[in-house]
């Protein structure tokens, strides 16, 4: 395995670890902001790196339109092309595979998209994508090719996805290789079905990769089916591997997610509730569009380290917000991307100290999410 992962406390089945990597160590559970297109939406790197993240997430069906996987090979890369020099982990075009459903078309050999942007022609094979995330794209973590059904989903076709992910899966495995500082992870499917999420995990660790995931939620199911997957899906993975937890969520989810065995988190909701005026905190979520803010002199939240949670009261977002500027969008997007962070450090801690099950509870009792 090219990234050790040191486990270095337990409390049930949460756990607080590193994973080493050639880029740095990412502490976990770990909050990954999403960096759909070579950039975290309204933050420089600099903001992101403060606030204290190990990791962002690259998203290749959109870094392929534009700038080009070959063109970001001959600039050297995501990490210099956007000057992150910490470890990136890149989806593999599969999420697309569902969202695009419109767009697209699967076939056994690959999948076949027409761009959003201009209409134009791309094929998606397993080994294609694995090309571009892990050799023109540069990424620390790549992902294999899978199919994501929408919930609710029958069961025949959450079989069949998991089937073709299964196929994929090998086939991305054979592509990707051996790496010494690159790794692999795998992609775990069977939407709310328990036997197809053992059969797809059973194979998954037949093939062998770096890491897991657990895909096909966060498409619908809401959060008390989605917790009932987790109920089990987790521990159907190697306990020595990270389990990522794909396109979650609320802070709700990640609490929820991590007392359930889950070590790795991405989501675009910070960034995008932050451009649309809501910042989550610990008692869940504001609108700072609402009128109550508009003599509100109190920060965010003074104890984060992060200028836009401490450092501007509430009536100046509710300003800015309210009157469209730029800057709203901004600090709002900061604070939001430090709560996550914040978050999952708090976690961590109280993993370490065996004080989780505590930290869980006296978050439901503070937190109203919407």
């Amino acid at each position: 395995m090219p990234f050790p992962f040191e486990i270095a406390g337990t409390e049930g089945r949460a756990r607080t670890g590193v994973l080493k990597t050639a880029r740095g160590d990412i502490r976990t559970p770990a909050f990954m902001p999403v960096g759909t297109a070579a950039t975290v939406k309204a933050m420089t790197v600099d903001q992101v790196k403060q606030t204290g993240a190990d990791i962002l997430l690259g998203n290749t069906y959109h870094l392929m339109l534009r700038p080009g996987p070959e063109r970001m090979e001959r600039l050297g890369g995501l990490h210099k092309f956007m000057g992150w020099n910490k470890p990136i982990l890149t989806d593999s075009g599969g999420f697309q595979v569902m969202s695009l459903a419109g767009i697209s078309k699967v076939k056994e050999e690959a999948v076949t998209f027409s761009s959003h942007i201009d209409g134009s022609k791309h094929v998606l094979t397993p080994e294609r994508s694995i090309e571009i995330q892990a050799d023109r794209i540069g990424a620390d973590i790549s992902m294999q090719l899978d199919q994501c059904v929408a919930y609710p989903a029958e069961k025949d076709a959450a079989c069949k996805a998991m089937e073709l992910s299964i196929r994929w899966g090998a086939r991305s495995k054979a592509r990707f290789g051996t790496r010494e500082t690159q790794g692999l992870f795998g992609i775990q499917q069977g939407s709310t079905f328990e036997d197809l999420r053992r059969q797809s995990s059973e194979q998954l660790q037949e093939i062998g990769f770096d890491g897991y995931a657990i895909g096909g939620l966060a498409v619908g199911e809401g959060h008390q089916a989605m917790c009932e997957v987790l109920d089990y899906a987790p521990e159907m993975l190697p306990a020595d591997r990270p389990r990522y937890l794909m396109g979650v969520g609320k802070p709700i989810d990640l609490v929820e997610a991590v007392y359930r065995g889950v070590d790795m988190f991405d989501c675009v909701l910070p960034t995008r509730a932050g451009r649309h005026g809501q910042a989550w905190t610990w008692d869940g979520p504001l609108n700072l569009k609402n009128a109550r803010f508009a003599e509100d002199q109190d920060p965010l939240d003074p104890d984060i380290a992060c200028p836009a949670s401490s450092q501007y009261s509430k009536a100046y977002l509710h300003h800015l917000i309210r009157a469209d500027e730029i800057l709203g969008k901004v600090l709002l997007s900061w604070h939001n991307i430090a709560f996550y962070q914040a978050l999952t450090a708090a976690m961590r801690e109280a993993i370490l100290h065996g004080r989780f099950k505590a930290f869980r509870r006296d978050f439901h009792a503070r937190h109203v999410s919407n």
